[in-house]
């Protein structure tokens, strides 16, 4: 048992607890002639006056929530019990570096098979959308695995990507296949002067179609192969139909091109088509096709390698910012009693059509080894229509009766009736 005793020369304590079996109680005592009941307790405070509490709930942000929960794996066992796990050190590690890729400083001589497994994560994480950080990262991989992260890019008509990441697209190296069609690029375009580059000389296929080209940019795209032996040194094929502006000067530049194989002038505003089809035939060896080349339909160019994602996280990303752009125009456009415009996806011209003269040329040898089977398969119908023809000309003559009306059934159907006969 224990008390504290007041007096007179000491200020009030407050009121006196006593501890008993455990319990404490409060106590009014008159001890020494000093009663305890001059002055009413003052209420007990636990903290210094002019001290407060707030009251923080669900305050804590996600990365240090997620910090606390990413070492483990949680799982359900199968009475449905929560059970976690916790994950190994290559998984912690794997993801402390993918968070921090754009501090490393070079990835040269490092396992392609970890490489991988690192930018997986770091995609994961979508680490290569973020602007300044996500550009570094890239260029950390392309420059130490080149073709691994990116062997083939399709940006048909995706223009708002180009001009959105078109630094992160200069940062590719080694690309084999790149199909930039439908992108109205211009003759001035910084892209088509990065083709010229020695990072892109291991270009083979280039689809240029509809991008507003003439001869100046045919000209320029030409000019390091002519002059000085390198650039698009290696290309095979080579695609630029719908661009109106590109005429007879402007295909003389592309006899620079010795490797090509195919070629898609389709839709080019050629003066003399004979005079271009024979310098084709005498400088490159090209020949004109009478079929449409399948190498030409759009389908042979796809997005492959590591960064195959990344490309649809850009258009995602840029398709959300200009959607959420033009909402304000949609609402000031009502305002103002106006009709909200409505833009009908654009669309490659002759894409879908099959309607005018195909100008497309193959080099027999180097496409006959390629897609032997395929020409040999045109040329073997042509052939039976010919030879059918033949033997259309030649039966009523051997089987012809006396008879003039029976001569006459056969006089009926011309040529051109049993070439569509046939071709049912």
């Amino acid at each position: 048992m224990s008390c504290y005793l007041r007096s007179r020369s000491c200020p009030d304590p407050g009121p006196l607890y006593v501890r008993e079996n455990g319990r404490l109680h409060m106590v009014s005592l008159a001890l020494d002639g000093v009663t305890s009941g001059l002055r009413e307790p003052r209420p007990l405070r636990l903290f210094p006056k002019g001290f407060s509490v707030e009251l923080c709930m669900n305050r804590e942000d996600d990365a240090a929530r997620k910090e606390k929960t990413d070492h483990f794996i949680f799982t359900y066992t199968r009475e449905g019990n929560l059970r976690y796990s916790a994950k190994s050190l290559f998984s912690l590690v794997l993801g402390f570096i993918s968070d921090n890729v754009d501090h490393i400083d070079s990835l040269i001589g490092f396992p392609e098979q970890i490489a991988e497994k690192l930018f997986c994560a770091a995609e994961a994480r979508h680490k290569f959308t973020e602007p300044g950080a996500g550009l570094r990262a890239l260029q950390k991989f392309t420059e130490a695995y080149g073709r691994l992260v990116l062997c083939s890019l399709c940006l048909r008509n995706r223009y708002l990507v180009i001009s959105e990441k078109l630094e992160e697209i200069k940062s590719f190296r080694e690309l084999t296949c790149l199909d930039l069609s439908c992108c109205k690029l211009g003759d001035e375009h910084e892209l088509l002067e990065h083709l010229t580059n020695e990072a892109l000389s291991s270009v083979t296929q280039l689809r240029l179609k509809d991008n507003c080209l003439s001869d100046a940019g045919v000209r320029r795209m030409t000019a390091p192969v002519r002059v000085m032996r390198r650039g698009l040194e290696n290309l095979a094929l080579l695609d630029l139909s719908c661009n109106p502006e590109i005429t007879d000067a402007g295909i003389g530049y592309l006899f620079s091109f010795r490797k090509l194989n195919c070629l898609d002038i389709s839709g080019t505003g050629l003066q003399d088509v004979k005079a271009v089809m024979h310098k084709l035939q005498t400088h490159i060896g090209l020949v004109h096709s009478k079929v449409p080349l399948k190498e030409f339909d759009h389908s042979g160019c796809k997005t492959e390698g590591w960064a195959d994602q990344i490309v649809l996280q850009w258009e995602r990303v840029i398709s959300g910012a200009v959607a959420g752009q033009d909402k304000p125009r949609t609402a000031a456009s009502r305002f103002y009693g106006k009709r909200p415009r409505t833009e009908a996806p654009s669309k490659c011209p002759l894409a879908d059509t099959n309607s005018g003269e195909k100008l497309q040329f193959y080099k027999e040898k180097a496409v006959a080894e390629c897609h032997g089977p395929s020409l040999k398969r045109e040329a073997a119908t042509s052939q039976e229509l010919k030879s059918a023809k033949k033997r259309v000309r030649e039966e009523p003559e051997k089987e012809a009766p006396s008879s003039p009306s029976s001569r006459q059934k056969y006089v009926c159907l011309t040529v051109e009736d049993w070439n569509l006969l046939n071709s049912y």
